[in-house]
């Protein structure tokens, strides 16, 4: 039998020219989801809000038209001055609030109001309140961590173990006898947020999660909610701190007098200085700066204001280096 090498040969190459253009390609692929902070899930729409109206039982309309969409491994802000609709929209996402119009979809499948399917929802979407006070009512730490798993029925050495882990977690570990009511500010938030990691939830939302709390505590909440997010939940916060989004926050959407009125990337949303003004905000102590310095001074920063202290450096030391 004669063995033609040359088609062989031939095949070899394309093959391999093949194999080098689809892993070249799936590299692509990790590095730009992991540069989105999406990593292998990017695109997911976990949680989705379409046209959301509520109005409160005066008749006054707190949400207007409301289209809100979270992907699978963001980090998201929910952004807006007081009484803006922060708030009352969050407890649209687990069946608190019901909406006169508009639908709600978890994970592709539509929020329905029975009991079965408010389980479900708030299995898959976990609600950390702005005041602690309002979710740690057991007489210990580990009680109250405990609630969720046990209200699912699982057996004790599981609900065990959650608390535990969640507590681990969140750096209160050996708080398990402690009455809650008896902790400083910031750690009730860690064990609210401890009781919510224990329902192992797909998303957590946070409403104002740094409000009450001095820099330092403050600090350690956006730390633990940066971890988290990077070892893959899915996180939403609301606030009016329009420093602390650029830092945490890989989109925004801005929301003012319960309308969205922006969303996207956060250099994308606070390059319109007048829409931020507009909604009662300010921008970035850092952008406001750079705005200074680029009215009054002449100083050219490009297509948007830096947000951060490392945008600010870098966009500086490039204007250095060009003189």
């Amino acid at each position: 039998m004669i063995i033609n090498f040359n088609f062989f040969y031939f095949k070899s190459i394309t093959f391999f020219k093949f194999l080098n253009g689809f892993l070249l390609l799936f590299l692509k692929f990790i590095y730009f989801h992991r540069y989105n902070n999406y990593y292998l899930v990017g695109g997911i729409t976990i949680l989705k809000a379409i046209n959301i109206v509520y109005e409160y039982p005066d008749g006054t309309r707190a949400l207007n038209n409301i289209n809100f969409k979270v992907e699978k491994g963001e980090m998201v802000a929910l952004l807006g001055r007081n009484g803006a609709g922060k708030s009352t929209l969050f407890l649209h996402f687990n069946g608190i609030h019901q909406a006169k119009s508009g639908e709600i979809f978890i994970d592709g499948e539509k929020l329905e109001y029975d009991k079965k399917s408010l389980l479900k929802a708030r299995q898959k979407i976990g609600i950390v309140f702005q005041n602690p006070d309002n979710q740690l009512f057991a007489p210990t730490v580990e009680e109250d961590v405990a609630f969720g798993p046990m209200n699912l029925g699982l057996p004790i050495r599981e609900v065990e173990q959650r608390v535990k882990d969640s507590l681990e977690k969140v750096g209160m570990f050996g708080f398990e006898k402690k009455s809650p009511h008896h902790l400083s500010g910031g750690q009730k938030k860690r064990v609210a947020i401890a009781g919510i990691l224990a329902m192992k939830p797909e998303l957590m939302i946070l409403d104002e999660p740094t409000s009450g709390l001095d820099p330092k505590g403050a600090s350690h909440i956006l730390k633990l909610l940066h971890d988290l997010n990077k070892e893959g939940m899915t996180i939403v916060i609301s606030t009016h701190d329009v420093d602390l989004v650029p830092v945490y926050s890989n989109k925004i959407f801005l929301i003012s007098d319960g309308e969205i009125i922006a969303n996207g990337l956060p250099n994308e949303v606070f390059s319109d200085v007048e829409l931020i003004r507009s909604a009662d905000l300010r921008l970035p102590r850092i952008a406001h700066l750079a705005e200074i310095l680029n009215k009054k001074d002449g100083l050219d920063f490009g297509d948007y204001y830096p947000l951060t202290i490392g945008e600010a450096r870098a966009k500086i030391l490039d204007l250095v280096n060009k003189d």
